[in-house]
């Protein structure tokens, strides 16, 4: 084993680090307000939707020992500018999440320095800690897996000792509900819960960093879900428990929850929690961002000079293009409105891996993982995605277009037809050049 990469252990807790977030903190109330007590139900259904995304994630990146994780599954599937399409919507999603996660821990400080949630101490505090990862990533990947380490286990804590002793609190009364249950909030409480579960996809973007990859990924990939599903249900149990309808009208349901059998020690162990899990969740972007950059150059469908290394061998040009793209994001504040189209962006990945399982297969490569019942879970994956993208877009009815988060983030691939053809030329000029000056 590689010390300086990645292990089993360390990728399992990059992904439990990319998904639980502090969203988790808030999901128990917005659940129970669509589906009640049977909202732990949504859990388990969830988990095995999300189940089978990750299944075909798992399938694909054991071919692969490459940093790119999506592009490199959707151009060896579908050629170079299919690739990019999803290269690059990957690369910009992520900046994106890494700006709202640095001004999401500024936030979250603000519980205990209430200056640092408002104005221009806000964005100082946000832009310092991307300038800070940034610089951190640069140095290499040992000091990366240990703060990501350390920082997994961190947020974990709070949250296994909000569940140890939530659990010697539960009212068997909350959980039976005194209102029948409206079927029609079933597709919004999926979409609200699958959320929560986001992330886990970008364990397969540093697989070049990585020991053994193509076993160890789809092995974390498998694990990331399991564990976060695991605690996501025993959260939701608690909450419900302890609160029981008091849950439907919580803002900050998770506190509300640790006040009952914890106390003021309770609201204050949530909101540790809550800060070192954004911390975490930036840690683990601030690493896996500049990859798909670096992949991207690496294919030669964006300007070479983006994936070259430093002495620490990390993709320095990379790094400083997106903390160079997220510090504007931040001070400009219009982010905030981005995120929900750059979830529904995501589709642009899960989609294309899942399909791409028919046609690797169709092709004979070999993978270290496969999937059960041939071709059954890649379709139902496909089925899945593009029916959530559905129940997104109907849940935008009624609004004005622009505000309509599944055309704009799916429009965002027409935008890169141009870009791709851009780049295509510029590295031909570039070539040219190189070769007249040889």
């Amino acid at each position: 084993m590689d010390k300086k990469k990645f292990g089993l252990i360390s990728i399992i807790l990059l992904g439990i680090n990319g998904v639980i977030g502090s969203g988790i903190f808030l999901l128990p109330g917005d659940a129970y307000k669509l589906f009640g007590p049977q909202s732990i139900g949504m859990y388990f259904i969830v988990t095995l939707l999300v189940l089978s995304l990750a299944l075909c994630f798992a399938e694909v990146s054991g071919m692969f020992d490459k940093t790119g994780g999506d592009y490199i599954y959707a151009r060896a599937a579908y050629g170079e500018f299919i690739g990019f399409e999803v290269g690059i919507m990957k690369w910009i999603i992520c900046i994106i999440g890494w700006a709202t996660m640095a001004v999401g821990f500024a936030t979250a400080l603000g519980f205990f320095w209430p200056q640092a949630a408002n104005g221009v101490t806000k964005n100082i505090i946000a832009v310092s800690l991307l300038v800070v990862l940034g610089i951190i990533n640069l140095f290499g990947i040992e000091i990366a897996k240990y703060l990501n380490n350390v920082m997994t286990i961190a947020k974990l804590i709070p949250l296994v000792l909000f569940i140890v002793v939530g659990l010697f609190f539960l009212k068997g009364g909350n959980f039976i509900s005194a209102q029948p249950i409206n079927m029609g909030n079933f597709g919004q409480a999926i979409i609200v819960v699958f959320y929560a579960f986001s992330g886990f996809e970008s364990v397969v973007i540093a697989a070049g960093d990585m020991d053994n990859p193509k076993k160890n990924v789809p092995i974390a990939i498998l694990a990331t879900i399991l564990i976060t599903s695991f605690i996501y249900i025993l959260i939701q149990t608690v909450c419900i428990g302890t609160l029981g309808s008091e849950l439907s009208g919580s803002i900050s349901p998770v506190a509300d929850s640790a006040k009952v059998f914890l106390g003021d020690f309770g609201k204050i162990l949530v909101a540790v929690g809550t800060l070192i899990s954004i911390t975490g969740i930036n840690i683990a972007t601030a690493f896996n961002t500049p990859r798909s950059g670096e992949a991207l150059a690496e294919g030669g469908v964006l300007p070479s000079f983006i994936s070259k290394k430093n002495r620490y061998g990390q993709p320095y040009a990379a790094i400083i293009i997106s903390v160079a793209v997220a510090i504007p994001l931040v001070l400009s504040g219009s982010f905030a409105q981005l995120v929900g189209v750059s979830v529904i962006s995501k589709f642009g990945q899960y989609i294309p891996t899942c399909f791409s399982v028919i046609v690797f297969r169709r092709r004979n490569s070999k993978s270290s993982f496969r999937v059960p019942f041939g071709y059954f879970i890649p379709i139902v994956s496909v089925c899945l995605s593009l029916w959530l993208l559905y129940s997104a877009w109907a849940d935008d009815m009624g609004k004005p277009i622009i505000q309509n988060r599944v055309i704009i983030g799916l429009g965002g691939f027409i935008i890169g037809i141009p870009l791709y053809f851009l780049f295509k030329r510029i590295n031909k000029v570039n070539s040219s050049s190189s070769s007249v000056n040889e």
